[in-house]
């Protein structure tokens, strides 16, 4: 007999996610495992399939240092790797600081450490077990915080060296693969905790859309994101173009044609007004819609402000036909 359609659908999917690194020279992935099930399901499957298609694969569990016995924990989600045939295997214990509240916080320093692995190993790959459900989270998420395409297109099943074989199936499918492996996985109380927004989307916000208006909500939200992510995408190469010849620099300051760029749509428009503020040495995590929404306020003319400040001591003025920005 062959393996469960669960099962099946996990090997699948990374075995098609993985096809580009056939024939590379030695290539090695590293999955993320938390202990989860979902993470398992990816460890399993990526372990069965990868070296028939000459691939090595290795993992890594991190350590956050936020519940009892993690440690333990963390140690027998190595174990666990390692009977399964990974290798290389990384145990890596973290401090999560707190800045910008806990799940950021988390999220900084575990990819902080996934990175760092990776760099160690030689990896080519690492293998993230986020899933369909997952994906509709991200998107309500944004939606609540009123988030632009970009965000609301949720997460890419690729970014950079991340890769996410599993975000097209759901939840249920990989709990079901773990459990038909006997894989014994561990249940996060975190996950479940009404403190962190995504648990409280996960157990509350998308049961209540089920209910109310019924079964595939979440394939439906996976859906939009998708969407959204063609759009983001077709916008930004736009903008990108645009910028070429729209933006340049001298004399330590960020120059915007702003004759040109007024006559863009207001979508690709402020996509070039963002990448000027960037360039400029604006940090990215600092800089809100309200400030693009006042850079673009310059160029089309309907701001009556002399200069306006942007977070890293950056500030921006209008001088006859361009933008100028440069430190304060």
């Amino acid at each position: 007999m062959g393996p469960s359609a669960a099962v099946a659908a996990c090997r699948n999917a990374v075995r098609a996610d993985l096809r580009d690194l056939v024939g590379t020279d030695s290539p090695l992935v590293l999955v993320a495992a938390s202990g989860g099930a979902d993470s398992l399901a990816l460890l399993d499957a990526t372990c069965f399939v990868a070296p028939r298609m000459g691939i090595g694969v290795g993992a890594v569990t991190v350590d956050h240092g936020l519940q009892p016995g993690s440690a333990e924990r963390a140690r027998l989600v190595a174990a666990h790797a390692a009977g399964a045939g990974a290798a290389p295997i990384s145990v890596v214990h973290v401090e999560v600081d707190g800045r910008g509240g806990p799940e950021a916080a988390a999220r900084r320093a575990r990819y902080d450490a996934l990175d760092a692995a990776a760099r160690a190993a030689g990896a080519d790959a690492v293998l993230l077990a986020h899933t369909r459900d997952d994906q509709a989270e991200t998107v309500l998420l944004g939606l609540a915080r009123g988030s632009g395409a970009r965000s609301l297109s949720g997460m890419a099943a690729a970014t950079g060296i991340y890769r996410r074989p599993l975000l097209s199936l759901p939840r249920s499918t990989l709990a079901e693969a773990a459990d038909v492996c006997g894989l014994r996985p561990w249940d996060d109380p975190h996950n479940r905790d009404p403190a962190y927004s995504r648990a409280r989307v996960r157990h509350h916000v998308l049961p209540v859309l089920e209910d109310e208006l019924g079964p595939g909500v979440a394939a439906a939200l996976a859906r939009t994101a998708d969407l959204l992510r063609d759009d983001a995408d077709a916008l930004d190469e736009w903008a990108e173009r645009e910028a070429l010849h729209l933006v340049d620099e001298a004399d330590g300051q960020v120059r915007v044609d702003a004759v040109g760029v007024s006559g863009l749509p207001r979508a690709v428009r402020t996509r070039v007004l963002r990448r000027a503020a960037l360039r400029a040495g604006t940090p990215a995590s600092d800089l809100t819609a309200g400030h693009v929404r006042a850079l673009d306020a310059f160029v089309v003319g309907d701001s009556r402000r002399m200069t306006l400040d942007l977070p890293g001591s950056r500030r921006a003025r209008r001088v006859g036909g361009r933008l100028l920005v440069a430190p304060g």
